[in-house]
């Protein structure tokens, strides 16, 4: 498949995962009789505490806050792993992202809450802890799969390693690091979820009181809604991908 089409293929899959998440979310205010015909033993079959708009924007700016934190940390701990300086604390820095990734999330957040109080910032170090092994993973992969004679010809070019780092190895590592982000926000739409349960504003709201008061229909309204913004954050990492992946032109006549 080429270039165009590949990107043409991510845009489309992108588009209707946008389109079907905003259909969704405008449908949620006015579903209340859908939910009723499908639960007719609940009383109140749509969730009406907090705007589902307002959900989704405190959802997001949760995940992005965190991600984008995990990302300065994680890209930061995998240059430094991955340079002749740091590549004898490289297996004690991945032996310790890997435990902080076995811990569940909501042991995290039981030990943080008490710790720094309730609301978003239990949830935010759960979801930095999350996001740091995909992050550092990647960008330890990423660098490792660029080319040891393609930075030993810019070396001999007279690039500097700061110049090597910037204009060759960060842009051919550059598909594998994001794909180490991908999986860290993907988890983390997630995971952000369960942070309601620690008094952090996010979709995991209705799925929590659903959850307590036996309200299917609240559980749908939520989890649909996380999961269509898993999969939009999904296929708009692909498309990045695709954009930031280098391609060799096609020689004439193949």
């Amino acid at each position: 498949m080429s270039r165009l089409a590949t990107g043409l293929h991510a845009r489309r899959w992108l588009l209707a995962g946008s389109a079907l998440l905003a259909g969704w979310l405008l449908y949620l205010p006015h579903s209340e009789a859908w939910f009723a015909r499908w639960f007719p033993e609940l009383e109140r079959p749509l969730y009406q505490q907090e705007g589902f708009g307002t959900l989704v924007l405190a959802h997001l700016g949760i995940v992005t806050v965190s991600s984008g934190i995990a990302v300065l940390l994680g890209v930061s701990a995998g240059l430094l792993a991955g340079s002749r300086f740091g590549r004898a604390f490289r297996p004690l820095l991945e032996t310790i992202l890997a435990i902080s990734q076995a811990l569940p999330p909501v042991a995290v957040l039981a030990v943080a809450a008490p710790l720094v109080g309730f609301g978003s910032t239990p949830a935010l170090i759960a979801l930095i802890l999350y996001g740091l092994l995909p992050v550092t993973q990647g960008t330890l992969t990423g660098m490792d799969s660029v080319d040891r004679d393609t930075q030993a010809v810019a070396q001999g070019l007279g690039m500097t390693r700061l110049q090597i780092l910037r204009h060759v190895t960060l842009p051919l590592a550059a598909p594998v690091m994001l794909a180490g982000v991908r999986t860290a926000v993907v988890i983390n739409i997630g995971t952000a979820a369960i942070a309601s349960t620690v008094g952090a504003k996010t979709l995991g709201l209705p799925i929590i009181v659903g959850l307590s008061g036996f309200n299917t229909a609240y559980v749908i309204q939520g989890a649909v809604l996380v999961a269509l913004l898993a999969i939009v954050a999904d296929q708009l990492f692909e498309w990045l991908e695709e954009r930031v992946t280098p391609h060799l032109p096609a020689r004439a006549g193949s």
